[in-house]
């Protein structure tokens, strides 16, 4: 029986119509899966601290013999890491803390104090049964002159601060420590390592003006669905002090290479190692380019809401197209907020990054270019909170993918999923590895499910 040719061109219109249907039946799957969130194991948080840590405090806290003052530098969220450590070395020297004094940035010029940035009535609640904060020294100590020191060495143990510290302290009644950047030790006893938890995951907490507005700015992106938050580092200062190029123009190269020669001190580490052996070595932030094909590769629908926090690009808004080109629905606080509502944060760029951490925080998918404090911060709180998901760029073993221009967009965008299946914010236990920071990675000791119990940590 003869078939017309009407009949076959049916079927065929038919099956293109089944297939592409399939695809983007497909596509819509894998779109709604990149939002699905990690299997957190059952994990909460347990900052349950032992008996021994309980009959302790109650002789801390009655002391009015032993002060201790910090002062902390750098960025918001490598002061407030210091602020952590500088609770538990009170702790360890069963001393009372002073509010801890906020050093000027060089690069950022915010001259904001403690309580500009935190709730401080709510750090001294929160803390009220760890260690005693005080606003200012008493009377009885306010002639004295503190023991300065400023050469604590990097990864100091508790052991360290005692035998160093305690007889000093109590001899002068105020110990002044200055340059606490990684100077405590990342390995604690469990009760020291909980109390950071408590202090980075619950006492420090945003100040009252500052929370209004991330929770404004949180509802806003989250209005029309869910969103993912992006944290960028590309501004000047980041190319200059990685040792990297921002893969703009030649113009621009050029910028970071006379800055650098002119101040090779900002260079923070490995300055023998070449641009293109930082790149491969995974030591760069990754570039707008280099984002969009990550994220378009981990199946990140084009309409995804993103929120990016950071400050301005070295080359505004053109050092961000690849990305909106990719995601338009693409905003940053100066986008969402309405007018005046910025205004009392203007040149404070503490108060700025604090919205930011906010909205990060909240989001439903978060990812840093580059590690960094405020990346760290964010992840581990976002593993506390119950392990929200948060992408960590493999970026060791994707650069050369990236740099191969060999391979098809498919093939690349399958390497990359695979290569990221365990990078997803899944549960870590901080202890599988050396020196992992606690506030970052906080199981087992802050953490617990039904296979690693509290009385086993």
């Amino acid at each position: 029986m003869a078939v017309s040719s009407s009949n076959i061109k049916k079927k065929h219109n038919y099956c293109i119509s089944i297939s592409k249907s399939s695809l983007d039946s497909l596509l819509q799957q894998e779109q709604q899966q990149f939002w699905e969130q990690p299997d957190g194991m059952g994990f909460r948080p347990c900052l349950d601290f032992s008996e021994k840590y309980g009959k302790e405090s109650a002789g801390i806290l009655e002391d009015r013999t032993k002060y201790l003052m910090v002062v902390v530098s750098g960025g918001m969220n490598q002061q407030r890491n210091q602020i952590v450590d500088a609770v538990v070395i009170a702790r360890i020297l069963g001393a009372s803390l002073v509010v801890p004094i906020l050093q000027v940035n060089v690069i950022w010029g915010d001259e904001s104090e403690f309580d500009e940035i935190f709730d401080l009535d709510h750090f001294k609640n929160v803390l009220a049964n760890d260690v005693r904060i005080v606003s200012s020294l008493p009377s009885t100590h306010l002639m004295t002159r503190p023991v300065e020191e400023k050469n604590t060495p990097l990864h100091a143990s508790a052991e360290w601060i005692r035998s160093r510290y305690l007889k000093r302290i109590r001899r002068e009644g105020v110990l002044l420590l200055r340059g606490l950047d990684s100077r405590l030790s990342k390995d604690l006893p469990s009760d020291l390592q909980k109390l950071r938890c408590k202090v980075a995951f619950n006492a420090l907490r945003f100040a009252p003006n500052i929370m209004e507005l991330g929770n404004k700015l949180t509802k806003r992106m989250r209005s029309k669905g869910r969103y993912l938050a992006l944290h960028l580092r590309m501004e000047k200062d980041v190319w200059v002090r990685t040792g990297c190029l921002p893969g703009l123009t030649h113009e621009y190269d050029e910028i970071i290479y006379k800055e650098r020669k002119s101040s090779p001190k900002l260079l923070t580490s490995r300055s023998n190692m070449t641009y293109h052996e930082r790149k491969i070595s995974g030591l760069c932030p990754l570039n707008a380019l280099e984002v969009a094909r990550l994220l378009k590769a981990l199946k990140a629908p084009k309409s995804a809401r993103i929120y990016w926090a950071g400050g301005i690009p070295l080359g505004g808004k053109d050092a961000l197209l690849p990305l909106i080109t990719e995601f338009p629905y693409f905003y940053n606080k100066e986008d969402l907020a309405l007018p005046g509502e910025l205004e009392p944060f203007v040149k404070k760029a503490s108060l700025m990054a604090a919205v930011d951490y906010i909205v990060s925080e909240n989001s439903d998918v978060f990812m840093a270019s580059h590690g960094g404090n405020m990346g760290h911060a964010i992840q581990g709180h976002r593993a506390f909170a119950g392990h929200k998901k948060t992408i960590i760029p493999n970026k060791r073993q994707m650069i050369p993918y990236f740099m191969n221009s060999s391979i098809s967009e498919m093939e690349f965008e399958k390497i990359i999923f695979d290569l990221h299946r365990d990078s997803f914010g899944q549960p870590e236990i901080r202890t599988n590895k050396n020196g992992r920071d606690v506030t970052k990675y906080p199981i087992p000791e802050c953490m617990c499910n039904n296979t690693i119990p509290r009385s086993s940590i």
